[in-house]
């Protein structure tokens, strides 16, 4: 294990990378940081950093100049669709850096995502069950990992502070644009919005499970994801959440049985600046089944998962826990665990009379496999959380040099961009 030069990015709203820094420091890598508005230099402290204060067409250039001048051989980003981290994903794939992607965890609540090269869409796993079966002979028994607590509140807090920072001293980085749809008041006052309708959101939606649950009614469900998240914008052929709205309703209303229903759970982190109840309402009604589509505003996904017959997703981290329920699930966009013997191949049209239980063999495999080589355990948004989750991401960076070999062996394409066709979405005559 020898010295590494780490180059951290932009992080998330959250102390993970100034501690991340700290810890490999003290092991004795040098860590270097590039700010590129005031959120960034607010939640860095670890070491001096550089201040990229232009615009995008500017920053190959100026990054160029860093990793060499500095001669990094390791790279950390939040976020890998990010405009700037696209950039740097490429420039240290020609100049065979190492880069190392964070991001919230595909085995959430207890861990979070550490995976060389790319994840979701970009990541170097292969959709390959076969793959997954022998890959797993080197991986250890899964375990849910040491239990994490993720506190709301200070999530909230500490994004709220990366943002006004941001804001604050928006004049010191005049190039900087978020890569987010919205302004951040915006989203603030779509929060507020949620916040003030919450108490009727709950009653509403437990109203509605109750029922749901009460009758001997079958249904499927449809777990919302953010409109915002590069999971839809960037690893999606749908692009946005409207029109997998009204696909999956129009196909449930054509192809599902008909004492069927199809239930839509909202994503608990909405900022409500569009209103997804309307657009399923409009759907349904344009379809004849507004009788038979329950919009649930507020809820938790565990009970649905009790009784559903399976789950319509884009590419949510929802699938895989419908897997773990052992659910039939369709994936719309290239997830990494969309893959044969674990989520359906066909069209959506016929997932609602084709539909089949994952295999518990590929899945136990593909769950350990993920935990080994994309997972630590650990959390950003408590105190032995954040504690877990740095000691964790260190031990994992020390062994960068040896990841180097396991990732070759993973796919020739690590970091490239998705090659996955698009399932059929249309209705079939």
């Amino acid at each position: 294990m020898g010295q590494a030069r780490f180059l951290f990015l932009q992080g998330m709203a959250s102390w993970f990378f100034d501690h991340l820094g700290r810890e490999l420091l003290a092991r004795g890598h040098e860590v270097r940081r590039i700010n590129m508005n005031g959120g960034d230099r607010l939640f860095w402290n670890c070491t001096p950093a550089s201040d990229f204060r232009d615009g995008l067409k500017r920053w190959p250039a100026f990054l160029e100049r860093h990793l060499e001048q500095w001669e990094i051989t390791d790279v950390v980003l939040f976020g890998d669709c990010r405009p700037l981290h696209k950039v740097a994903r490429k420039l240290a794939r020609a100049r065979d850096l190492r880069v190392h992607v964070v991001e919230e965890g595909y085995l959430r609540p207890n861990w979070v995502t550490l995976e060389q090269g790319g994840c979701n869409g970009y990541s170097s796993l292969r959709r390959d069950p076969t793959w997954v079966r022998e890959a797993a002979g080197a991986a250890p028994p899964w375990t849910d990992g040491e239990r994490v607590v993720s506190r709301f509140s200070r999530r909230a807090f500490e994004d709220v502070c990366y943002n006004v920072a941001s804001m604050a001293m928006s004049p010191l980085y005049p190039g900087y644009r978020t890569h987010r749809p919205w302004h951040p008041a915006v989203e603030y006052a779509g929060w507020l919005s949620r916040f003030a309708v919450s108490p009727i959101d709950k009653r509403v939606s437990r109203n509605r499970l109750e029922a749901l649950l009460a009758s001997d009614t079958s249904f499927w469900v449809f777990p919302l994801q953010l409109d915002c998240d590069s999971q839809v914008r960037e690893h999606s052929w749908l692009g946005r959440l409207a029109p997998a709205i009204e696909q999956v309703i129009s196909s449930f209303a054509h192809r599902a049985p008909l004492s069927d229903k199809l239930v839509l759970k909202e994503h608990p982190l909405d900022n409500r600046l569009q209103d997804w109840n309307a657009v399923a309402r409009r759907a349904a009604m344009r379809e004849g089944v507004q009788d038979r589509v329950v919009y649930l505003p507020d809820s938790k996904i565990e009970p649905l998962y009790e009784r559903a017959k399976g789950v319509v997703t884009i590419n949510s981290t929802a699938g895989f826990l419908a897997l773990r329920y052992g659910l039939p699930v369709m994936a719309l966009g290239p997830a990494i665990y969309n893959m044969p013997t674990l989520t359906f191949q066909g069209g959506l049209d016929d997932f609602w009379t084709q539909a089949a239980s994952p295999s518990f063999e590929t899945f136990d495999a593909f769950r350990r496999v993920v935990a080994q080589r994309t997972q630590v355990n650990g959390g950003f948004y408590s105190k032995d959380a954040l504690k877990l989750a740095v000691q964790n991401a260190a031990d994992r960076l020390d062994q960068a040099t040896d990841l180097r070999d396991v990732a070759s062996q993973w796919s020739t394409q690590v970091g490239a961009e998705p090659n996955v066709e698009a399932p059929s979405l249309t209705l079939t005559s």
